[in-house]
């Protein structure tokens, strides 16, 4: 009897013992500081990889939209956005409920984010070393394994989607080709990069009904003659690069977020590897997500939410700039006003209108703002680690304002493409937060 009575407590304390193991994973698993810290790794990893600003987007939507679904279907508060995107697939419901939700939103986010970047090693790698951290007090090893299947099975169906979306068919079509006409875009010093994604109008968008629902106003007809509007916002261009001050160029700077950025040196090229503007953009999600101290799912929407705006953005903007293919700045002050002019910053490889950090900031910023409201300050410090400062802001607005601006700053862009992008941009926005309803 004595035995018997001393075999129930050993049970009883092995139970407790498993149930608070088991207590203390839910707790840390559930943590959305692990997703951030995903997400910054994947930048990280595009960064290093050196994708296009219209790659990044899609590199960065597909991920955000397998993690969101998976804690859509766990959490009551919120629900599929099957319904607000046209052409996604249905999520299936998990086989078994033996799963630990947080665990399997964090298989979906890696599981996904590995098929759209090259260093497939470096996503492996992290994931190996983060599941080893939270399996130590992972007392079930059937929900463990039951987690990880649906977070992949969830990635699976994604990223089948994602093959749909004409991005692997537009790698084979036709390269940009050079036009023998003055007004139109030619490549820029020092790489003479050829043309960036000539076809991306072609992506299938998320919520746009096609490419061109928001088509801006068309670029200033070009005129060199002294005194025309054309002549006047080049010269607009001129005078900002050549006096501009500090603060200025400290904005153009911070701004940049330019992958492309090429260093000559004797006979000697190379590339310096900078965030995207869609990146920047995700880290100031992160950002407001932390300081808003979001739940899990909360932080999941934040970034599938602007992922959306940003992907949408980018295919609006680029369906303008090959149609308008206007020439850039740096070109026709060079061969009309003064050969040694140089831009603040490098131009990149793509025609000039409309401005692509104006569309698709500005889109992140109504997303954003439709998150956390009109007057979220926050401290921009994405790019400190990249050795730029950190950037106070009363409002998302106002960040996507001073990311326009900065191409003029930088001597990259004519004053309408700023303007125009920035209303494409906020048209874009005001449709994502129309359709997309993460609560019923």
């Amino acid at each position: 009897m004595k035995g018997y009575f001393y075999l129930v407590m050993a049970f009883a304390m092995l139970l407790a013992s498993c149930t608070r193991d088991e207590s203390e994973f839910i707790k840390e698993v559930n943590k959305p500081q692990h997703l951030h810290n995903a997400m910054n790794a994947y930048t990280d990893v595009i960064i290093h990889d050196i994708f296009s600003p219209p790659q990044a987007s899609r590199n960065y939507v597909y991920p955000s939209i397998a993690a969101y679904e998976v804690q859509a279907f766990f959490d009551d508060n919120y629900q599929s956005i099957q319904k607000d995107i046209p052409s996604m697939p249905v999520i299936p419901a998990p086989e078994v409920t033996n799963i630990y939700p947080a665990l399997a939103t964090l298989e979906a986010f890696l599981a996904s984010a590995k098929n759209f970047i090259f260093s497939e090693a470096d996503i492996e790698e992290y994931r190996k070393d983060l599941y080893a951290e939270l399996k130590k007090n992972a007392s079930d090893p059937s929900k463990w394994d039951n987690s990880i299947a649906y977070g992949q099975k969830v990635s699976e169906i994604i990223v089948n989607w994602s093959n749909t979306d004409n991005y692997k068919e537009t790698r084979s079509f036709p390269k940009y080709t050079i036009k023998d006409d003055v007004a139109r875009w030619k490549p820029t010093p020092p790489g003479y990069m050829e043309g960036i994604e000539p076809s991306w109008k072609m992506i299938r968008p998320m919520v746009l009904d096609s490419a061109n629902q928001f088509v801006p106003d068309p670029p200033t007809l070009f005129d060199m003659q002294e005194g025309s509007q054309f002549y006047v916002e080049l010269m607009q261009v001129y005078e900002t690069v050549k006096n501009v001050d500090a603060e200025k160029k400290e904005i153009a700077s911070f701004w940049d977020c330019n992958p492309y950025v090429m260093n000559l040196t004797g006979h000697v090229m190379y590339a310096t590897k900078k965030i995207t503007p869609g990146g920047h953009w995700m880290g100031i999600a992160a950002i407001a997500s932390q300081k808003a101290n979001d739940n899990l799912a909360q932080a999941t929407a934040t970034y599938a939410k602007t992922s959306i705006a940003l992907f949408d953005g980018f295919i609006s903007c680029w369906d303008e700039k090959y149609r308008s293919n206007l020439v850039r700045p740096e070109t026709v002050i060079n061969e009309f006003i003064d050969k040694t002019w140089v831009p603040l910053l490098q131009t990149p490889p793509f025609p000039e209108h409309t401005s692509g950090h104006s569309v698709i900031s500005t889109a992140a910023a109504y997303a954003l703002t439709d998150i956390y409201g009109d007057n979220f300050d926050f401290d921009d410090s994405v790019e400190l680690k990249f050795g730029m400062p950190v950037r106070h802001f009363e409002s998302f607005i106002e960040a996507s304002e001073e990311a326009a601006i900065s191409r003029l700053y930088g001597g990259i862009h004519y004053m309408p493409a700023i303007t125009y992008g920035q209303l494409q941009g906020k048209r874009v926005g005001e449709l994502v937060n129309q359709r997309i309803a993460f609560k019923s």
